[in-house]
């Protein structure tokens, strides 16, 4: 069943972040490592990737009136994305950490 989950994810992100889409594959790229992210969408990037419940519609606003409706969508879902996977991935770490602490 792990492999199975880790083939799904894998291949979620490997769509939605280089996959076909508005934006480049680059800029998506930036988006899920929340790292060099385009100015028009950085700060709504930023959020969605530390603090997501603390996204304004006044960030979603800006981050339209700088690039397409769909590219902030697709740089939102990569962010998210991005910080499922290293939240995902650190507490793994946590995990093997106690697992091997206890062995």
């Amino acid at each position: 069943m792990a492999n199975q989950f880790e083939a799904l994810r894998r291949s979620l992100i490997e769509r939605s972040v280089r996959g076909p889409g508005t934006t480049a594959p680059a800029a998506r790229e930036a988006a899920f490592a929340n790292t060099g992210v385009p100015e028009g969408a950085k700060d709504l990037v930023d959020t969605v990737a530390k603090n997501a419940w603390k996204v304004t519609d006044e960030q979603v606003a800006a981050a339209a009136q700088q690039l397409p409706e769909d590219a902030v969508f697709e740089l939102v879902v990569c962010a998210a994305m991005g910080q499922a996977s290293r939240q995902l991935e650190a507490a793994r770490a946590a995990l093997a950490a106690v697992t091997k602490e206890q062995a």
